[in-house]
């Protein structure tokens, strides 16, 4: 008998293979690059009017495409970022060099729900994330925004750029089956089939029934939790800009 997965213990999906080459994540998802930016124009045009944040977190900052983003919008405020996976990490660290020796931006090895947990009630501005929690396990990502909105200050603002299935299951569908297209076009005319697999194989944990994170039930969940003015600001196909506070 198959043991049970832990739903709180965090997973590896982004070693090998996929972290060495994710800079190829723009050729077959261009929407993700284009997320990033919209992360980090939402969380500027959040800040325009308020005090400079003294704790800003973002969750998976991965190669730091997001952190750049996000660092721009913040201008002399630090950010801190995290992540699991050593070698998305030193990809970060070579992306962002120079914020890293300005004293600007703190990267920590780790998982998210083990960071969070770590962290003061009420001591984070924001927290930022992009095409994070779509790899989580339902009761994983349950326990990761729980966490998050004991963490916020309140009046602090919770954003995520991100995977959120259709609730419209057949169109759904239609444009997963338009994704995987994407990917045997790309990797064909790169002659990477053995990055086709590895993509191929990551999607069907992304579509799982208890990781896919689809849109309706995901914006209850925020509100369950207590998050106020939780809105969908932008959604492209299977991908989504949504925001919460804390009162």
């Amino acid at each position: 008998m198959n043991a049970i997965p832990n739903l709180h213990t965090a997973e590896r999906l982004f070693s090998g293979a996929i972290a060495e080459e994710y800079e190829k994540l723009k050729l077959i998802c261009p929407a993700a690059a284009e997320m990033s930016r919209r992360v980090g124009e939402f969380m500027a045009e959040w800040l325009r009017g308020r005090a400079v944040p003294d704790s800003v977190l973002e969750l998976g900052c991965g190669t730091g495409v997001t952190t750049a983003a996000l660092l721009a919008a913040l201008g002399e405020a630090p950010l801190t970022a995290i992540d699991s996976e050593p070698a998305m990490l030193a990809q970060a660290r070579a992306n962002l060099a120079p914020w890293i020796e300005a004293g600007r931006l703190r990267l920590v090895e780790n998982d998210a729900l083990s960071f969070l947990r770590a962290q003061a009630d009420g001591s984070v501005d924001i927290i930022a994330s992009a095409f994070t929690l779509h790899n989580f396990m339902d009761g994983y990502r349950s326990e990761v925004l729980r966490e998050i909105f004991r963490v916020l200050k309140p009046g602090g603002l919770f954003v995520n750029g991100d995977r959120y299935g259709l609730d419209d299951t057949l169109e759904h569908t239609r444009l997963i089956q338009e994704e995987v297209k994407q990917y045997f076009k790309v990797f064909r005319d790169l002659n990477r089939i053995d990055l086709l697999e590895h993509w191929i194989v990551h999607l069907f944990s992304d579509e799982s029934p208890d990781r896919v994170m689809r849109l309706a039930p995901a914006l209850e969940n925020m509100a369950e939790i207590g998050y106020q003015a939780v809105t969908v600001h932008y959604r492209n196909e299977v991908n989504a800009l949504v925001s919460g506070v804390k009162l």
